[in-house]
């Protein structure tokens, strides 16, 4: 009898331990959780991208009143007094030193021609200008900021930026206001 119950015993620690279920949920929780963690932080990340430029636009329309009422024309603003005129609207989200201003004017009637500086994944500013009209002119105002917002969550094939190589990169925020000043 002895042979009998001794040969059952390891038979019965092997049913035992299949009906266990003492530890299914953190091996549930250890399989499911990386992809939950990604999502989870890429969904956050990618509210972040929207949120800033939700913020970066705002903020551009708010300091572009200032060409529209002919203001910065008349008084001859130069380039970083605009830029901080929207830092000031915007500073708790972005570091003003990174933001890039275009303002271009064009006559009535001529096209509006616009390059991206964002050249094949490579962010490029030396072509970016500051040339507001004179003051009184009914020439067409477009003003373009840019920033460079920088992306965190690369894993798992969640990949927004537009600029950069594989250190995560940036995603180039864009704001345009095309007015012609009252």
């Amino acid at each position: 009898m002895s042979s009998t119950t001794e040969s059952r015993a390891p038979m019965t620690k092997l049913l035992r331990f299949r009906r266990s279920d003492n530890a299914s949920a953190a091996v549930e929780f250890a399989l499911i959780a990386p992809m939950f963690f990604g999502l989870l932080f890429a969904i956050l990340e990618t509210a972040m991208v929207f949120f800033a430029g939700q913020a970066l636009e705002t903020a551009t329309q708010d300091a572009s009143r200032a060409f529209l009422t002919d203001q910065v024309q008349s008084q001859g603003t130069p380039r970083e007094d605009f830029k901080q005129m929207i830092c000031n609207e915007a500073s708790a989200l972005f570091n003003c030193a990174k933001l890039d201003i275009d303002v271009q004017s064009y006559p009535p009637g001529s096209p509006i021609i616009m390059n991206s500086p964002n050249q094949g994944g490579t962010y490029n500013a030396n072509n970016l200008a500051y040339q507001p009209p004179p003051a009184g002119s009914q020439n067409t105002v477009v003003i373009r900021v840019f920033y460079q917002w920088p992306i965190f969550v690369t894993a798992l094939g969640y990949k927004i930026a537009n600029i950069g190589g594989s250190d995560g990169g940036y995603f180039l925020l864009t704001s345009t206001v095309a007015l012609r000043p009252q």
